[in-house]
């Protein structure tokens, strides 16, 4: 069998077919395997969520990943990093890092493929797929290969300066399997440019925050850029939102900013507005939004129904996005091979007999924070397991 894309759902998959005894070759155009997985983490890896499940992913079909998912856990992975004495660490939200460094999870996954009999090769460009009465002619350029069964997992078209490329669909729509329309996932967000000047001076501040769009909302770090807005909050709800969508930002949502307005206006009626709002934000925030609000004069002199609207400018500020940072900066691809196409206990084409598709390249996507690292490691171990 041909795995072809050495990335983290292609390494499981060749790693679990090899252990049940299936020869597998693993090619990839890239230098080096596992390329997001060196970057990803800010250069830890974050390998995997405790709390992945069906919630926490996209999908036209949300049931497809549950079978995948159930069946390789992230307790299954911890457990084989764990093998390997690789530390690891708990931030925020279920999130599961390295102590040191995301290449200790590429060596782990090289070791176990070499153990089981896997074979890598890198630098190796793929000029065409054919179908075959036995199953499958891969044309590369390091000569021709032929195999029974054809393992698809080479990613969506994020960071395509890290060699990211639409392969998958092409191999998709050549074999008759209908995709789901792609966009960039997990991206920042831009504004238009009287809004980006508008908000210029807010660039590089940080802050809790709320982000809705619609039912979906996220409750982490909203960063204001030079481009518009990012930060994990931003990120999560970017997979939701679409182009003439708004969204609400709702700045340190744990506070009640109405109460603290009105107790600061008691304990100091001759502060201004924005040094009592400068208690809760940064200052150059504080300053932005008062002024937006054209809010002046001590606050003894402000009425409730004021300090009701600066509190709305801050718990309630909608914005409408002109767009995304695109391929470029995102993290994954939603959309891609339609589920309705393949068979969820094995990843395999419902009628392409031994052509399988896994990893981002199908139509799931998780949120921020390791989830798409486990429905990798999940549906390449489905497929590895099947074949």
């Amino acid at each position: 069998m041909i795995v072809i894309g050495a990335g983290a759902a292609g390494m499981m998959c060749a790693i679990r077919a090899a252990q049940r005894g299936r020869s597998v070759i693993l090619l990839d155009h890239a230098k080096m395997p596992g390329e997001k997985i060196r970057i990803s983490g800010g250069g830890r890896c974050n390998f995997t969520n405790i709390h992945a499940g069906p919630k926490n992913f996209l999908s036209t079909n949300p049931h497809f990943c549950k079978s995948a998912l159930a069946r390789f856990t992230p307790s299954d992975f911890i457990a084989m990093v764990d093998r390997h004495k690789i530390a690891w660490h708990e931030k925020t939200l279920g999130q599961l890092f390295c102590d040191d460094s995301a290449k200790q999870i590429i060596r782990m996954l090289l070791d176990e493929m070499q153990a089981a009999g896997a074979s890598l090769h890198v630098r190796t460009e793929i000029a065409g797929v054919e179908k075959t009465e036995a199953g499958f002619h891969v044309s590369t350029s390091e000569g021709a290969y032929e195999c029974r069964s054809l393992v698809i997992a080479s990613g969506g078209k994020s960071i395509p300066k890290m060699g990211a490329t639409g392969f998958a669909y092409r191999i998709a729509e050549q074999f008759g399997l209908p995709l789901i329309e792609t966009r960039p996932g997990l991206v920042p967000l831009t504004v238009d440019q009287a809004m980006l000047e508008s908000l210029s001076e807010l660039s590089g501040i940080a802050v809790p925050a709320e982000i809705r769009n619609g039912k979906a909302a996220f409750r982490e770090a909203l960063l204001f850029t030079h481009r518009g807005l990012s930060g994990p909050a931003i990120l999560q709800i970017s997979s939701y939102w679409r182009e003439g969508d708004d969204i609400t930002l709702d700045i340190e949502p744990d506070i009640d900013l109405l109460g603290h307005l009105k107790k600061a206006r008691r304990a100091n009626g001759r502060q201004s507005a924005q040094t009592a709002l400068g208690e809760i934000l940064p200052k150059r925030l504080a300053q932005y939004l008062t002024e937006r609000e054209r809010i002046t004069g001590h606050m003894a002199d402000l009425s409730d129904k004021v300090l009701l609207r600066l509190a709305n400018a801050v718990q309630n500020w909608t914005i409408r996005p002109s767009g995304s940072e695109g391929y470029r900066t995102a993290e994954v691809t939603l959309g891609g091979v339609d589920t309705a196409a393949l068979d969820s206990r094995t990843m395999a084409a419902k009628h392409v007999p031994g052509l399988y598709f896994i990893g981002e390249c199908v139509d799931v996507t998780g949120w921020l924070g390791g989830y798409n690292f486990q429905w990798a490691w999940a549906s390449g171990f489905a497929a590895g397991e099947s074949l």
